[in-house]
């Protein structure tokens, strides 16, 4: 339905709205199944804490099994970039190298620096892998289908994302290494300055849907159109913003200058090994996963499908494939697009960094959300 104070949509999304909105599956039907069915013979909190267990144990699964998949998936990108194969040794097609190369991360030993603060040092990973999985947890895989969901889902995400570059932030002043320092100050002022233009960008959207709960936007996309589509050029703009600044909050290429070899052998991460360096790698992948989730979420449409006025057998083809699907495959889409930006455009200076975002990204990310609040007052969206 419309967001309070708009007013309809019009006779189109009316039609959408009466003719789709039963026959996506909804997977509350089956959280709510397995509840009813723990409460039969638990007690409810007994019931509740079973489903919190249950809710981390598919958290976890799915951070590795999508970190494997996004690596080897960038060894591939990346080598059909440079006119390479990749990986072919290990397995088909390399497909096992990735899980060769986790079982060597796992048996590596743990070594700690001396004149290193420990406590701070074995404490910044955690955080890393902690703020990642929070914002992992806020994604809409499908309709109901979501382990965070409050009416204030834009801003719980954006609070959390925030608790990383703490982590990052300790582990290079912890390691009692100049160059660690050097690249977490370099990530600090990065992703700092970059969720300035991250956060107008999805106010952006906020405006145009009016509301903060992911389930409720990627519903009003489903009933009223994808918000790319509604939200006219200040939503691409929004978009092109958000991929730019996305990437440089996930510290790479062009913007992986906080760790870039050629500089810093490793940056903020340089004094780690074993498993520790294990957790910044794979949050590094999940964070690009979330980054582009996100952006399929706010302006894809999440799980909801592609819905064209007038072609109703398309549109009741599109409603068989599942919302999973749809949200998975746009993700990857913009995955494979950040994939393309980062082994397409060489790394910049840091003032090159910063001045694209204080100088460009924030006054064209500010313009655009004064055009999309025009857009809404004048009722000039789809």
């Amino acid at each position: 339905m419309p967001a309070a104070g708009r007013p309809p949509i019009g006779l189109a999304g009316q039609h959408l709205h009466i003719s789709f909105k039963k026959k996506m599956f909804d997977f509350s039907v089956v959280t709510t199944w397995l509840h009813g069915l723990l409460c039969s013979f638990l007690p409810e909190w007994a019931a509740i804490l079973t489903e919190s267990v249950l809710v981390a144990l598919v958290i976890i699964t799915l951070y590795a099994v999508f970190a494997i998949v996004l690596i080897y998936m960038e060894r591939k990108v990346c080598a059909a970039f440079q006119c390479r194969l990749g990986p072919m040794r290990v397995g088909k097609w390399g497909l096992l190298q990735v899980f060769s190369d986790v079982f060597k991360m796992l048996t590596k030993e743990i070594i700690s620096m001396r004149n290193t603060d420990l406590f701070l040092h074995n404490l910044a990973p955690f955080l890393v892998v902690t703020a990642s999985m929070l914002t992992f947890a806020c994604l809409p895989w499908n309709a109901g289908a979501q382990i965070i969901d409050f009416n204030v889902g834009v801003f719980f995400f954006l609070a959390v994302s925030s608790i990383g570059v703490v982590g990052i932030l300790l582990a290079g002043w912890s390691s009692n290494n100049k160059y660690s320092l050097i690249g977490a100050m370099r990530s600090g002022a990065q992703i700092i300055s970059y969720e300035l233009s991250i956060g107008m960008a999805m106010l952006t959207m906020i405006c145009l849907t009016g509301t903060m709960s992911f389930s409720e936007i990627c519903q009003q996309q489903y009933d009223e159109g994808w918000n790319i589509f509604r939200g006219h050029l200040p939503a691409l703009m929004a978009f092109v913003i958000y991929l730019v600044a996305g990437n440089a909050e996930c510290n790479r290429g062009p913007f992986d200058l906080p760790e870039c070899e050629s500089e810093l052998t490793a940056g903020y991460h340089t004094e780690y090994s074993g498993m520790h360096f294990g957790y910044y790698y794979l949050a590094e992948y999940l964070n690009l996963f979330i980054c582009a989730g996100m952006a399929a979420t706010i302006f894809l449409g999440g799980w909801a499908p592609l819905h064209v006025y007038g072609l109703d057998g398309l549109n009741g083809v599109m409603d068989l494939i599942p919302g999973a699907v749809w949200f998975v495959g746009k993700t990857f889409f913009i995955v494979f697009l950040l994939m393309w930006l980062r082994w397409t455009f060489p790394r910049l200076r840091i003032d090159q960094i910063l001045s694209l975002e204080w100088k460009y990204l924030v006054p064209i990310s500010m313009v655009t959300l004064v055009i999309m609040a025009l857009c809404v007052s004048f009722n000039l969206t789809f």
